[in-house]
């Protein structure tokens, strides 16, 4: 266009496609549930599905989680980026996210299946988790759109949903320079909108 070359008049580039996010309630969690319901490993399942849910966190991040990752008295979520022990996350941050006393539950019940000697390196087995989900009717990296949806339902500021997902905050002046919250500023704002 801009040599004034005639031909390009006749190509039509093709348009930006349209992308509408699926929409994610308490109903599509509740049928996920109940298809682990009477099986073998339900409560580590129903623990991935309600950790995930309530804090938001990446599929790979909770994969990624030890025991020694979650404070259960304080219901948080240590998200570590730490190579050296195999934990990642996309920011190269590490961060806190939280979870809701039902979950501190059923976290508390999976944690009692395992003795102090017989404790696995990871919380969830990426391969079982996986192969355990593929016929699910969600995927375990769902649960974060979930928790995003969840959040803007009840009213949570965008920026607090942000630093709990570990969005990266460049570009975002507010989050970069002003918006500076302690780990107990965010669980209060957790639990206002979380409940």
């Amino acid at each position: 266009m801009y040599n004034n070359i005639e031909w390009i008049k006749a190509v039509k580039p093709p348009r930006d496609p349209v992308y509408i996010a699926k929409r994610i309630t308490d109903k599509e969690i509740k049928e996920v549930l109940d298809y682990f319901k009477g099986s073998k490993f339900e409560l580590r399942y129903k623990s991935v599905i309600k950790l995930c849910c309530d804090s938001g966190i990446r599929s790979q991040e909770c994969y990624q989680l030890r025991f020694e990752d979650i404070d259960l008295d304080n219901r948080i979520i240590h998200i570590n980026h730490n190579p050296d022990s195999g934990q990642h996350t996309k920011t190269k941050l590490s961060r806190v996210s939280f979870f809701t006393g039902e979950t501190k539950e059923i976290l508390k019940d999976y944690y009692n299946c395992f003795d102090d000697k017989c404790r696995l390196k990871y919380l969830f087995g990426q391969s079982d988790v996986q192969r355990a989900f593929r016929k699910s009717p969600i995927r375990v990296k769902i649960f974060r759109k979930y928790f995003s949806q969840e959040w803007y339902r009840r009213g949570g500021p965008t920026s607090i949903k942000k630093i709990l997902m570990g969005h990266s905050m460049k570009g975002d002046i507010d989050l970069m320079h002003y918006n500076a919250q302690s780990v107990d500023d965010l669980k209060k704002i957790y639990d206002k909108i979380m409940k």
